[in-house]
């Protein structure tokens, strides 16, 4: 999907509007949050939080290294 967005005026900050198509790809609408990270190429929007997926792996790490502990801990 190839999109062109131009920069509106919203009081005295700016803002741009989203297509449809475009919202429907992400599975948003208003009040969502989107996350915006640079890559490569420039920037990213994406609607699910980056860090996210880094904080869930180090969780599993860390119930596989600790799993006597935790298991001994749910008794």
């Amino acid at each position: 999907m190839n999109a062109t967005l131009k920069i509106t005026r919203i009081g005295n900050s700016a803002g741009v509007i989203l297509p449809k198509e475009l919202l429907a790809r992400l599975r948003v609408g208003p009040g969502d949050t989107l996350y915006l990270t640079e890559a490569p190429d420039g920037v990213r929007i994406t609607a699910t939080d980056p860090g996210f997926e880094r904080k869930m792996a180090l969780a599993e790490q860390i119930m596989r290294d600790d799993r006597d502990i935790l298991r001994a801990l749910a008794k």
